[in-house]
Parts: structure tokens; sequence; C-alpha cells
């Protein structure tokens, strides 16, 4: 029986170049696995209702994404409504942050940026009745997505609490998600650092 390799250190800064390389080498097939670690996820929330709602948070995800997909969106769109609330389950006092770092290296900046601030921005539809400041999300009015996270909100997140709306099921949407997690991680092609998209065609 071959044993699998290991690296030489017991500290991260006694590792060698060769160490490096074979963890570099060992990584690459974990690495290719975060498109069915996502969509276990995603299965996950499904046996998870949110509290209060007549819904499994993912259900909220797959309404969401059906109807990005309906207003003609794109793969990067939809997947960001799929997965904008990706982070709940581990954090979920930040789920929007940590959702927008699972999809920051696979997706263009804006839809990132988007899923990182929704939910300071979905505290329009709430925040005054715990007497909080519902236009919060007012400090972002000069970024250039802001626009975007309002129609996101609007369109495609506080609308899609509805058990018996026509939603797509997750086995439709898994062949996207496979597809942007495919992509290189933070390629500059696909990131498009500040270019801003339309949400529908």
């Amino acid at each position: 029986m071959t044993e699998n390799p290991i690296v030489s250190f017991t500290q991260m800064k006694d590792g060698t170049e060769e160490d490096y390389l074979l963890l570099e080498k060992l990584e690459k097939p974990f690495l290719a696995l975060t498109a069915d670690r996502v969509l276990e996820e995603l299965r996950r929330a499904g046996e998870i209702t949110l509290e209060g709602y007549p819904l499994t948070r993912l259900e909220h995800g797959l309404q969401s994404a059906t109807r990005a997909e309906r207003d003609g969106a794109d793969i990067d769109w939809i997947v960001g409504a799929l997965l904008h609330d990706i982070g709940d389950g581990l954090a979920p006092q930040n789920h929007d942050r940590m959702s927008a770092e699972v999809i920051r290296p696979f997706v263009r900046w804006d839809v990132s940026w988007v899923v990182e601030h929704h939910g300071i921005f979905q505290m329009l539809y709430y925040a005054h009745h715990y007497g909080w400041d519902r236009n919060a999300r007012d400090q972002f009015k000069d970024h250039p997505c802001y626009a975007s996270c309002a129609e996101f909100c609007e369109r495609w997140d506080q609308s899609s609490f509805d058990p018996d709306y026509d939603m797509k099921p997750l086995a439709y949407f898994a062949p996207m998600v496979r597809e942007v997690f495919s992509r290189k991680a933070y390629d500059p092609a696909v990131v498009r650092e500040g270019f801003v998209s339309a949400l529908t065609s």
C-alpha cells in the first residue's frame, strides 16, 4: 500500500518549494469539486424552513433564480440570485458577505458586490418596523452598483417568499452552478472589475 504524500513541515514558514508544489497538486481535485459542495449546501438548505416563512431556504433561492432567469438575466445574475443567501447556515448575522465570498472568484464584480450588500438594501422593506434606518443603503448611493442592488432586491429577493410560485428545481440550475464554478478563479476576463451589467435583457 502506498502512503499518501505529505509535506515535510509542521510550520508553514519552514515549507520548501517541493512541499508547496505538492500541495498545489493535491489541492486540484478538491478545487474541482467546489460546485458539488455548493450544491450539497443548497440541498441542506432545502431541509431548513425559514423561521416564520412558508418555504425553505433552498426554495427562496430557487424562486429568486427562477425570477432572474424569467427576467432575461444572464448566468452570473441567475447563479448570484440562487446563491445570494447560501451563507445563512453558518453566518446568519453576515450571510450576505459570506455568500458573496463564495461566488466572488467566479462571477462578475458587480454580481458579487450586489450579493455582498443585499442585506442592507433589503432593510428598506422592514427596518422601520424595528425602529431602524430603512434607508441605511443610501450610504452607497454614489456607488456604481447601487441601482443594480436596489433592482436585485426589488425584483428577485424581497418578492421570493411565495410558496405557490412556479419555481424551477435545483436540478435545473445545477448545470449553471457547475459552469460558473468551473471557471478559472479571479479571471480578469470574468470578473471585469468596474463593469456594471444590466440585470435584465
